[in-house]
C-alpha cells in the first residue's frame, strides 16, 4: 500500500471540493478553499482523528482503509470514476464494480441532487435495491441500514427472504409491493443481460419464495418510478407518503425520496422525525456499508 501517495492523493482532491458543493456553509473564517479534515471525515462518517493519519500517509498507527472506508471517501470528495478507481489502486484494494453493490461508486449528479434534499427522507439505491447512501431523514423513517453483502444486500431479496423485513408496512399492503418489487427487478434483470450477481439473486429467491416464483413466471415488468407508501413508524405510527424514483442514465441507480402533500398529517409526520431522531428503528429498504472498525468509527454529527 503506497501511504504516502494515497495520503498526497486525498489532501489534493479535498482541497479541490468546494464546501457548498456538499451542502455546507462557507463562512467568513475559512483560511482555505477546499473542505477541512475534519468535514471530510464528518461526510464519511469516519473519525477526524482517522482522516488525519490517512492524509499524513503514515503507516505507524497500522493505517489500513477498508474498501467500505475507501468508498465512503470516494462519496465525500465527489470523485469521478477513474478517480475512485485510482483511490483503490493506491490503498492495493479490488476495485469494486461501478454501477451496484454495497461499495459502488455513486454518480455524481444523484449524489449532488441528495445534498439539496435535506428536508425529505432520501437515499440512492441501486437497480437491485441495495442502499448506497442516505440522509438522515431517511434513516429516521426507515430505519438504520443493516449490514449485508451478496443477494441478502438486495432489500427486494429480505423481503422475500425474512418476514421482519415487511413489519414496517401494513400487512394488507404485502401483495402490491411484492409484486411492485418482482416487476421491477425483471426490468433490471433484462437490463444488465447476463450478469451473474442478479441470476444468482433470481436463482436464489426462487428456491425460497414461493411467492416470488410465481409473480416471476407471470412475467410482468415495470420499472418503479412513483409509489404511495404506508410506513409503519414505531413511534409516529402509520404514515402515508409519496415515494418517487430518479433514475441514472444507464438505469442501475436511482435518487428515492418520500414528500407528502403541504398540509397533510404525513406531512406533518415528516416534520417530527428531525426531532424523534433514530431510536427503535431497525427496518430499512435497503442496506448500507458495513459497520466500521473501531478506529473508523463515525464521528458525532
Amino acid at each position: 500500500m503506497n501511504l504516502p501517495e494515497l495520503g498526497a492523493f486525498l489532501r489534493t482532491r479535498r482541497d479541490r471540493v468546494r464546501p457548498a458543493e456538499v451542502g455546507l456553509p462557507q463562512g467568513p473564517r475559512r483560511r482555505v478553499p477546499g473542505l477541512r479534515r475534519e468535514e471530510v471525515a464528518q461526510l464519511a462518517g469516519l473519525s477526524a482523528d482517522y482522516y488525519t493519519e490517512l492524509e499524513r500517509g503514515s503507516a505507524k498507527n497500522g493505517v489500513q482503509p477498508s474498501a467500505q472506508t475507501l468508498a465512503a471517501l470516494a462519496r465525500a470528495l465527489r470523485l469521478n470514476g477513474d478517480e475512485r478507481d485510482h483511490l483503490f489502486r493506491l490503498a492495493e484494494r479490488p476495485v469494486p464494480p461501478s454501477a451496484h453493490g454495497p461499495s459502488a461508486h455513486v454518480q455524481p449528479a444523484l449524489l449532488g441532487l441528495l445534498d439539496r434534499l435535506s428536508n425529505t427522507p432520501a437515499r440512492i439505491i441501486t437497480d437491485l435495491h441495495e442502499t448506497l447512501v442516505e440522509n438522515d431523514l431517511a434513516r429516521n423513517l426507515l430505519g438504520k441500514s443493516p449490514a449485508h453483502r451478496g443477494p441478502a444486500a438486495s432489500f427486494v431479496y429480505r423481503w422475500f427472504t425474512d418476514p421482519q423485513t415487511r413489519e414496517r408496512y401494513p400487512v394488507e399492503d404485502h401483495p402490491h409491493h411484492s409484486r411492485v418489487f418482482v416487476a421491477d427487478l425483471q426490468a433490471a434483470a433484462a437490463r444488465r443481460g447476463r450478469d451473474a450477481e442478479v441470476q444468482k439473486m433470481i436463482a436464489a429467491l426462487r428456491r425460497r419464495s414461493q411467492e416470488f416464483a410465481a409473480l416471476w413466471d407471470t412475467h410482468d415488468v415495470a420499472v418503479r418510478r412513483m409509489d404511495h407508501k404506508k410506513i409503519v413508524h414505531p413511534t409516529l405510527g402509520v404514515i402515508e407518503l409519496d415515494c418517487y424514483n430518479l433514475l441514472s442514465e444507464d438505469g442501475r441507480q436511482r435518487l428515492l425520496w418520500f414528500t407528502a402533500p403541504p398540509g397533510s398529517r404525513g406531512a406533518e409526520q415528516l416534520e417530527l422525525l428531525s426531532v424523534i431522531g433514530t431510536q427503535d428503528l431497525s427496518v430499512t429498504e435497503g442496506t448500507a456499508p458495513e459497520k466500521l472498525p473501531a478506529a473508523e468509527s463515525r464521528s458525532p454529527r
